[in-house]
């Protein structure tokens, strides 16, 4: 890069200039891979619903609860929703489960999916040939007492372990007697609770199992894919009726308003930090406001291109950013000034400023980066957009400010010879 700058330099362009015909709303992108908006984007429905957990012991009301919600989010995926928003709030023998739908038009049924009682059923699986036949058997999810997750220190990989109480056991044991060597299939809401969505991936019955305590085991199930087997189980075992308390409608037209107001929010304070640079730095903060424009785009398309949902929160994370971009910015034009003062070439002056600069703005975004990272793991809906859209636009603004800037100047800030001027002028500055 240092050899090389302008090479390099028309490379981020060229790709900075592909971006901008992927993220432009009525362009060529928009036909490939449209936006992914938030609710309060594109309108749709808030629903509430409030979990009875009262038949349920309080050990097993965080599972149980987490389970719900993986039920209900994948309920939801069947409408076709973009992106919906499932998460849950509990306090004490209190929970809600909130479901954000965004765009969904049907939602009477939506709403009717979502309110039934997740069922857990076991399956014998037989072969008619090369036909696999799913037989229904009596042991269902009422039957099972608890599922918990531990580490399998003979075989590798980690063990659901579930318990049955007095009539699941029996039946069970039957079921176990005669299926040995035979596979069972569990199914949560008819689909495969073992990963893989497929016969193949149903647990093979090695025993018969006459205590009700039963094992599900194999090298490849990881603590991740145990534990939320374990909280499908836990649903199923022992479902927390859901009621509808609260419903909100948002329409499409006001989100619309919306997104027109932060864009044009955004253009203004976008334009007014590229004037105040240029101002204040003249050709250096020509270069800053370049590199801007560049890390706008860029950002704008991982954005789009790994469909991630934009809310209103998270286009204000968004736009935050712009501002903390040009940070580093003023970072490195400062050290450069001081480095031009002592009699620097230009070009000297440039890589000793970026060097000088890179610990104060290592820190202060490392700082941000915690705090978004916190942000996301800890919150939930609106907040959690803002902190994935901050966590990104930090990481893309450092390599805009170190990598973008620094090739402007790199190409630019040397003599006709490509040398570094050994007694220049200072760079104009206020």
């Amino acid at each position: 890069m240092r050899r090389h700058p302008g090479l390099f330099l028309a490379i981020i362009i060229i790709v900075a200039i592909a971006a901008g015909f992927f993220v432009w709303p009525k362009g060529i992108g928009a036909k490939v891979m449209p936006w992914k908006l938030g609710l309060d984007l594109v309108g749709g429905s808030h629903l509430v619903y409030n979990v009875d957990l009262s038949n349920v012991s309080s050990s097993d009301q965080a599972s149980v609860v987490a389970g719900l919600r993986d039920v209900i989010a994948k309920r939801v995926n069947l409408f076709g929703v973009s992106q919906p928003n499932v998460y849950t709030a509990q306090s004490g023998n209190q929970a809600q489960l909130v479901v954000e739908l965004a765009g969904v038009k049907n939602i009477s049924d939506a709403i009717t999916q979502i309110g039934q009682t997740p069922t857990l059923d076991f399956v014998d699986v037989r072969q008619n040939g090369t036909t696999t036949q799913y037989r229904p058997t009596n042991l269902t999810g009422q039957y099972l007492t608890g599922a918990s997750v531990s580490p399998n220190t003979t075989g590798g990989g980690y063990l659901i372990n579930f318990t049955l109480n007095s009539t699941g056991a029996q039946i069970f044991d039957e079921m176990t007697k005669a299926d040995v060597g035979k596979q069972i299939c569990i199914f949560v809401d008819g689909a495969f609770i073992i990963p893989n969505n497929a016969a193949e991936s149903c647990p093979v019955v090695n025993q018969e199992i006459a205590n009700g305590q039963a094992q599900i085991s194999g090298p490849d199930i990881t603590f991740a894919v145990a534990n939320q087997i374990a909280q499908q189980f836990n649903a199923g075992a022992l479902p927390a009726p859901i009621t509808l308390i609260s419903q909100q409608t948002i329409s499409p037209m006001l989100g619309s308003n919306s997104l027109k107001d932060v864009l044009f929010a955004g253009l203004i304070g976008t334009l007014l930090v590229m004037l105040f640079m240029i101002f204040y730095y003249r050709i250096l903060g020509l270069f800053a406001a370049m590199a801007l424009a560049i890390y706008i785009v860029f950002t704008l398309g991982i954005f789009k291109l790994f469909a991630i949902t934009l809310s209103l929160a998270g286009l204000a994370g968004f736009i935050l950013t712009i501002g903390m971009a040009v940070d580093a910015n003023v970072l490195i034009f400062e050290r450069i000034k001081e480095e031009l003062k002592r009699g620097l070439p230009r070009a000297s002056a440039v890589e000793e400023g970026f060097r000088r600069a890179w610990p104060s703005i290592r820190d202060s975004n490392s700082s941000t980066i915690i705090t978004a990272i916190i942000l996301y793991y800890f919150t939930s809906s609106f907040v959690r957009g803002f902190a994935l859209t901050l966590l990104i636009g930090v990481i893309i603004s450092l390599f805009s400010a170190i990598t973008t800037t620094r090739l402007f100047m790199r190409l630019f800030m040397r003599d006709k010879k490509g040398a570094s001027s050994t007694n220049p002028k200072p760079v104009s500055a206020h």
